[in-house]
């Protein structure tokens, strides 16, 4: 059976909210959304936090994750890349023994993911001949690339240039989706031969709005507390 390590990437600085991966959602830090579902999981062989703070660090060991490591400083700035940090991770367990078949990402900005959709996408790199990756996806909706514009110059156009404006009402357009971050799944041999957390063979794995609500700014983070503290089937 491929053996599964699950990576919850956190590093301390965030410029568009203060702390934000431990920052107090509904009573808790946000991290601890993510860290407490994916312990449910049956099929997660190792789950660890990658981390460049002593505070995430001491918070995620509370919660019963393992830190094996603080992250280096160059991998926890602005600019550093999500590969870069999944293969510094990859390459401590392999110097010491450990080899995972399978990677999972779980970021922390996305509190309401659900153990059902983490277990879905690793039983289908388990047990699938067929794909390669995993990746949660979400529709856009009103956001279609139809509709949207950039501006060239002075002038208002279209992004993709049909050759007339497109009025059509949102369901006649085609279902385009966009990557929610909530879920990436990537076998460990594909993601050092594509250097990708998107394989050529990736399966889409489609949720809900709610479990691909991603905090990336105050406004982000207003609408979590005001789920958590409401009925969510009365609001979305």
């Amino acid at each position: 059976m491929k053996k599964v390590i699950a990576i919850i990437p956190a590093r301390a600085g965030s410029k568009g909210i203060k702390d934000k991966n431990i920052k107090n959602l509904n009573g808790k830090p946000l991290i601890s959304y993510t860290i407490e579902e994916a312990k449910k999981s049956k099929q997660i062989d190792k789950l660890i936090v990658s981390t460049d703070s002593k505070e995430i660090s001491d918070i995620s060991t509370a919660l019963g994750v393992e830190v094996p490591f603080l992250r280096p400083t160059e991998l926890a700035t602005d600019s550093s890349l999500t590969y870069d940090v999944i293969n510094h991770t990859m390459k401590f367990f392999e110097e010491r023994g450990e080899k995972f078949d399978i990677i999972v990402l779980l970021q922390p900005t996305t509190p309401f993911r659900k153990v059902d959709s983490i277990d879905e996408a690793i039983l289908t790199l388990r047990n699938s001949n067929k794909y390669t990756s995993v990746v949660s996806v979400v529709d856009v909706e009103g956001n279609h690339p139809l509709r949207m514009k950039k501006i060239e110059g002075d002038f208002l156009i279209n992004y993709v240039d049909q050759g007339y404006e497109n009025m059509n009402p949102r369901k006649e357009l085609p279902k385009v989706y966009i990557r929610s971050g909530s879920i990436y799944a990537i076998l460990t041999k594909n993601f050092f031969e594509e250097k990708s957390l998107v394989s050529k063979s990736c399966s889409p794995m489609i949720l809900n709005k709610r479990e691909t609500i991603n905090i990336d700014t105050v406004l982000d983070f207003k609408l979590c507390e005001l789920i958590l503290n409401d009925d969510y089937e009365n609001f979305i």
